[in-house]
C-alpha cells in the first residue's frame, strides 16, 4: 500500500510540474520559477521524507533553485535599448525602464 501511495504521489507531482511548466501568473519569470520550484520541491520532499520537515526543506530548496533559473532566463530574454543621451536601459515586466550603470 505504501508503494502504491508513493507512486500515485510521484505521478501527481510529475503531472503538476509538467502542466505548470509553461504557465505564467502574470509576474516575472523569477517569481514563476520560484513558485513552480517550491511546489515541485515540496512534492519531492514529501515523497522522499514523508514528514513536514522534509516537505518544507524541499519547498525551500526548490523555490531557491526555481528562482535562480527563472532569474537567469529573465536576464537572457531582455532587450537592451539606448536613449538619446547614450544611456543603456531595458524595459522590465512592469513596463518601466531600468537603466544600467
Amino acid at each position: 500500500m505504501k508503494k502504491l501511495h508513493s507512486a500515485a504521489l510521484l505521478a501527481a507531482g510529475t503531472s503538476l510540474i509538467l502542466m505548470t511548466g509553461c504557465a505564467s501568473t502574470g509576474t516575472s519569470q523569477t517569481t514563476d520559477g520560484a513558485l513552480i520550484g517550491a511546489a515541485g520541491g515540496a512534492l519531492i520532499g514529501q515523497a522522499i521524507g514523508g514528514n513536514t520537515g522534509s516537505t518544507l526543506a524541499g519547498a525551500a530548496i526548490g523555490g531557491l533553485a526555481g528562482a535562480a533559473i527563472g532569474n537567469n532566463e529573465e536576464k537572457k530574454n531582455r532587450t537592451y535599448y539606448r536613449d538619446s543621451r547614450g544611456y543603456t536601459y531595458y524595459i522590465g515586466s512592469d513596463g518601466r525602464r531600468y537603466y544600467q550603470n
